[in-house]
């Protein structure tokens, strides 16, 4: 009997293997980074992290600027009006440089405080300090990556922004092994390195739009500033998953050393897992906006349960892999016998969530495809209050690492329920321009 693949399997794949690889290359080369100011004397890497985690809120803030940038551009381009489709994405990029401008001058002055909330001292704060504000000159190319890759996605395109995010991040690296260990500039070489990378990024960005593709380059107000308003949904769902996540870890923390040790590790294998989730995430929001555009609901409905079949059977896939892999974690992180312990059952908690968390990521893409950010904002809201009873539960009785985590499981059924309601009904299926 021969083989017969599914009509939307191809697409669905077109789109989401080079968004992972785009999504992978990052703390791949970041990593990278670590390793060249690790060779720095102390305490050049703890700075190197504690202004890397101002910066990763900031940037993390503004996801917007892609997410939102590909579902607009993907519905004008599913109803065959190209060059709305690129005004759509102009706006965006015009949006991305103002807000990283505004970072620049809101935060530049705050820098000294930012490093001082988060524990720094003494030289430390100086370096982190150093680093922060060189950095901060690169947010506003930073955020017109964000905003290109967007427009390109939106295009059904995922190939480019994997082409230019593998050439930047190894730019970045080889820029910071010369500005740091051949000229000797310190943290301050690792800061213009990746500066320049980014510059270059946003340039290539802004060739291909604007030459290739003939985007119009005059601002539109309006336009601009009906991005920002989607925007801000958004960026209330993403504080709404940023605040759960630190909250973990606040509470993590406060159960001891070798506790925060093992959630530490726990959470960086979740996150990787999540990139792979994520890039059917990121096709779904190509595809919705698209069907969307050309008027086709059917289709969309067909497609989005096609990716939540794909995000499942990934999920599984993704758990096994965890189980498979789990008595090699502890002797790759190189962790104690007690920490062993803790890791090895919170790896089993990981596994099992991963099938919830294909469902979870997908529609939440799907959603974002659709432009129904005010939906996901207020369903963020809520979830983040299901889940505060629960950790303060985990708290108030003393438990440990796999309740902190099981709490953590409550929110993503949270989520899962509210996106999966949202996707039966029809509110979202908006079809047209």
């Amino acid at each position: 009997m021969p083989l017969t693949v599914h009509p939307d399997d191809r697409r669905i794949l077109r789109l989401a293997v080079p968004a992972f690889g785009a999504l992978v290359a990052e703390p791949l080369f970041l990593l990278t980074d670590t390793v060249i100011v690790g060779r720095l004397p102390s305490p050049a890497l703890g700075a190197l992290g504690v202004a890397s985690t101002v910066l990763s809120f900031l940037v993390g803030l503004c996801v917007f600027l892609a997410y939102g940038t590909t579902a607009s551009v993907a519905r004008q381009m599913g109803a065959g009006d190209r060059r709305r489709a690129l005004r759509h994405g102009v706006d965006g990029l015009w949006l991305a440089a103002g807000v990283g401008l505004v970072v620049i001058v809101v935060v530049w002055p705050l820098a000294p405080y930012l490093v001082q909330a988060l524990g720094a001292e003494g030289e430390l704060a100086r370096q982190a300090v150093t680093y922060l504000r060189i950095s901060l000159l690169g947010v506003p190319s930073m955020l017109l990556v964000l905003a290109g890759t967007g427009v390109l996605r939106g295009m059904q395109d995922t190939a480019t922004p994997l082409l230019v995010s593998v050439g930047a991040f190894a730019l970045n690296a080889v820029l910071n092994g010369v500005f740091v260990l051949v000229l000797g500039w310190g943290v301050a070489g690792s800061a213009w390195g990746t500066v320049l990378a980014q510059t270059l990024a946003a340039a290539v960005y802004l060739a291909i739009l604007f030459g290739r593709h003939h985007a119009p380059l005059r601002p539109d107000p309006a336009g601009i500033r009906a991005a920002g308003s989607a925007g801000v949904a958004l960026v209330v769902r993403t504080l709404c998953l940023q605040a759960v996540l630190l909250i973990a870890t606040a509470v993590a923390t406060g159960m001891g050393e070798e506790q925060l040790e093992a959630h530490t590790i726990a959470f960086r294998i979740w996150t990787l897992l999540a990139f792979a989730l994520d890039a059917i995430a990121i096709a779904g929001q190509a595809i919705t906006g698209h069907t969307l555009g050309t008027g086709d609901a059917a289709g969309t409905r067909a497609a989005t349960r096609r990716m939540v079949f794909w995000g499942i059977g990934s999920g599984l896939v993704l758990g096994l892999a965890v189980i498979a892999a789990g008595p090699a974690m502890p002797g790759l992180f190189d962790t104690g016998p007690a920490v062993a312990g803790e890791l090895l059952a919170l790896l089993w908690v990981v596994a099992l969530l991963q099938p919830v968390a294909g469902i979870v990521f997908v529609l939440d893409g799907v959603l974002i495809g659709a432009g129904d950010q005010s939906y996901l904002a207020w369903a963020g809201v809520w979830t983040t209050l299901a889940y505060l009873p629960a950790v303060g539960a985990v708290v108030a009785t003393g438990g440990g690492l796999i309740a902190l985590w099981a709490a953590l499981g409550l929110w993503m059924a949270a989520r899962m329920t509210t996106l999966g309601l949202r996707a039966r009904d029809d509110r979202w299926l908006v079809t047209g321009t």
